[in-house]
């Protein structure tokens, strides 16, 4: 279970461990901002033998003020983009052996937004991706969760062009009462007076739960759901070649090929 915070984990593995005893889970640091986390995470679970068939990524970070990561990039592009690029590079030989010896289709899910639809006018800023006098706090949430969108879709023709038993499809999981606005002042204290109308947890994580596992969805790839249907994304979230320039972006701010 990678988390950020190892104590808080620790606390969700104890709550994990008093409703299901057979619960095998093991809290592993995993901070997708920092390219150096997520090499750590992915060597150190790679190492242990285990298997891997669902990839569901999840880590976001919204609206806060313009911010560099560890590696000097945007933070929200660095976080809730590119931090699962590499992450999913990283695992993906090991996702690629459990499908072939389980015989079992793998899933990678990324968490997108409908905001993907609100970024900038160009939809992905490459020339002006740490550009402080050009940042918007919610256009950049809207450009990384774009990204989240043509992630998958370059993903899935990559996959697919392989031949792997591997499907990626993203999603809009909903307006869910987390401390995800707690960087945003005015949205915080507009979800704050409509908390009542937000998803809660469990209904939050529903679209993921049904894009990981329902047996409907066999095969289904480079897709993007809301509400556990399918659901059109934006004009730029469809663009083949914006998706290509994104991941060849991608690979060199990673440097992961």
């Amino acid at each position: 279970m990678p988390v950020r915070n190892i104590a808080a984990g620790e606390k969700a593995k104890e709550s994990i461990a008093e409703k299901d005893p057979n619960a095998k889970l093991e809290v592993m640091e995993l901070d997708v901002s920092s390219q150096e986390s997520v090499r750590k995470f992915a060597s150190q679970y790679c190492s242990k033998g285990l298997p891997l068939n669902i990839l569901i990524l999840n880590a976001g970070i919204m609206s806060p003020p313009f911010t560099l990561s560890k590696d000097n990039i945007e933070l929200q592009f660095a976080t809730n983009h590119l931090g699962n690029f590499l992450l999913t590079n990283l695992l993906l030989d090991t996702m690629k052996k459990t499908a072939s010896e389980s015989g079992k289709e793998g899933r990678i899910v990324i968490l997108s937004s409908e905001l993907h639809q609100t970024t900038y006018k160009e939809g992905i800023m490459f020339d002006k991706i740490n550009d402080e006098k050009c940042y918007n706090a919610m256009y950049a949430y809207g450009q990384s969760k774009l990204a989240n969108v043509l992630h998958a879709k370059e993903l899935t023709r990559r996959l697919q062009e392989e031949g792997v038993n591997i499907t990626a499809n993203s999603l809009h999981p909903g307006v869910i009462n987390t401390n995800l606005l707690r960087h945003n002042g005015i949205f915080a204290i507009f979800f704050k007076v409509v908390q009542s109308f937000l998803k809660n947890i469990p209904q939050g994580a529903a679209t993921t739960c049904y894009v990981a596992m329902h047996p409907q969805l066999k095969g289904v790839s480079g897709e993007y759901f809301a509400d556990s249907n399918l659901k059109k994304a934006s004009k730029y979230a469809q663009d083949p070649e914006l998706a290509k320039k994104l991941w060849d972006f991608s690979e060199k701010l990673t440097q992961a090929k």
